[in-house]
């Protein structure tokens, strides 16, 4: 079946890779998030508590975006075997960190219901689970690119070529 709009030499209907610019808007909403929540549980700011829960809130909505322009733009990659594992354990960990960005989301929305001046500390240290599961997922996108050249104009060209298979 053909395609309703032709592909450049990236393998893409449009100029650039999508799922990166949301993706990076999504990793700088929970970071900063988490930041906020640090700051404020040490400093008792509950302003910077309430920044928090709506950077989560973005994140939690934006996740998704991101994760349907990957699965989208992870099709047309047409990956060759060696980029493969690497493809698949990054789609898991996209859909888990979206799952897990929204139940913490809706526990953030609990704690700011029942006490909006503080948080506990085990969120805190789910929060840090969050991060390090986002530095983890980080590294394994940045490997697709920059390693394995998913959606750069050389690698797609040796894979339309029969070059990587």
């Amino acid at each position: 079946m053909p395609l309703l709009l032709p592909l450049n030499n990236a393998n893409l209907p449009y100029p650039d890779p999508l799922h990166p610019i949301i993706v990076h808007f999504a990793i700088a909403m929970v970071f900063f998030s988490f930041f906020c929540d640090v700051v404020g549980y040490f400093t008792r700011n509950h302003r910077l508590l309430e920044v928090s829960f709506w950077n989560m809130f973005v994140a939690s909505v934006s996740i998704f975006l991101a994760v349907i322009f990957g699965q989208f733009e992870a099709g047309l990659a047409q990956p060759y075997e060696a980029v493969k594992p690497t493809l698949n354990l990054h789609t898991i960990t996209g859909w888990s960190l979206s799952a897990i960005i929204v139940a913490i989301t809706a526990w953030r929305f609990a704690i700011r219901a029942r006490t909006p001046q503080k948080i506990p500390v085990a969120y805190l240290g789910v929060a840090t689970f969050l991060v390090s599961l986002v530095f983890f997922q980080q590294y394994l996108g940045s490997q697709l690119v920059w390693v394995y050249g998913l959606h750069v104009e050389p690698v797609v060209e040796a894979t339309k070529n029969g070059v990587l298979q």
